[in-house]
């Protein structure tokens, strides 16, 4: 049973298009000569929060708003992207936000979320600690919990998938980053409800392996760590939801390394002069890392987003690998 219908992903394009206007999807042809293969470009770093994770959370405000009106606001956790998400989401329905972040989170994320009207605590030394410390956070304040993935979310930000469909015409592969998995359930179920036989591969940091690990078990998996620098990637206990839906409807999921990663980073900049967040690039990464097996082929890569601090911009341009 899919997440959703064609005509519910059609209203909830209609409830993203109000605030995020369909973003550009190109051939870039200096990369496609990089990789040996056609390759499309998903800019989701152009929206409002220069990430793809926005669609979500003005579908899940619209129908918090419309159907559940007397809750005041939610409370979540994240890295940043989700949170910002929220926060815009949260202000454009007129409801409170309250968002966790770990310790050391970058600064540039907590500002944004902060801009967006979102009230931002610390907690924890990862994300799953400040997960944790969200719920019982939304127990005290009277607000609801938004999980980090949630039918709405995925939803939301399938309308990507929808663009990207129309868009690109026939794709032999689409290469998505993984986090805790809206994206690629997204685009896993549009493709099935369009009956298309592209293949989806999820891309993670090899230091931090959870969902790899938990898609080649068939079952979650979890980890101690995720330290990887991807911090959109660095999930250490995967949610059993999107992992069955990664199971049945990705063709596998890749790990890169630390290093692979960062020269996504520059390969991204250097062939399109658009600056990726570690997460924005490690879509590409995956491609490197099997631009055997795609030469000749049609792929698209998402670029889901743009949130770099001007510290790692520096580093990673001057060749440097960031430490998570």
């Amino acid at each position: 049973m899919p997440l959703f219908s064609l005509e519910e992903l059609d209203r909830a394009h209609a409830v993203v298009a109000a605030h995020v206007p369909v973003t550009a999807a190109y051939e870039r042809v200096l990369l496609s000569a990089e990789v040996g293969a056609s390759v499309i470009v998903k800019h989701e770093n152009h929206t409002p929060t220069n990430a793809f994770k926005v669609r979500g959370g003005l579908v899940y405000l619209a129908r918090l708003a419309r159907e559940r009106p007397q809750v005041l606001g939610v409370v979540s956790a994240t890295r940043g992207n989700h949170g910002q998400s929220l926060a815009y989401a949260a202000r454009a329905a007129g409801k409170r936000a309250v968002i966790v972040v770990p310790e050391g989170n970058n600064p540039a994320q907590v500002a944004a979320m902060r801009g967006f009207g979102a009230e931002v605590r610390v907690h924890g030394r990862d994300f799953q600690e400040a997960r944790e410390h969200s719920v019982e956070l939304a127990a005290g304040l009277g607000l609801e919990m938004v999980a980090p993935f949630h039918p709405d979310l995925v939803l939301g930000v399938a309308t990507y998938a929808k663009e990207l469909f129309g868009q690109a015409g026939p794709l032999d592969a689409v290469y998505v980053p993984v986090g805790m998995g809206s994206g690629i359930c997204g685009l896993i179920t549009v493709r099935d409800l369009l009956g298309l036989p592209t293949r989806i591969v999820g891309v993670v940091a090899a230091a931090a392996p959870a969902t790899a690990l938990s898609v080649a078990a068939g079952r979650v998996v979890t980890t101690p760590e995720a330290a990887t620098f991807v911090d959109g990637v660095a999930c250490r206990e995967p949610m059993a939801d999107a992992i069955e839906i990664m199971c049945a409807g990705a063709e596998r999921i890749v790990t890169v390394s630390e290093d692979q990663a960062a020269e996504a980073m520059r390969v991204l900049y250097r062939t399109t002069r658009q600056m990726p967040e570690p997460a924005g690039a490690i879509a590409l990464a995956g491609l490197l890392t099997e631009r055997d097996q795609a030469r000749g082929q049609r792929v698209a890569v998402i670029q889901t987003g743009g949130n770099c601090d001007e510290a790692m911009v520096a580093d990673v341009l001057a060749g440097a690998t960031p430490s998570a």
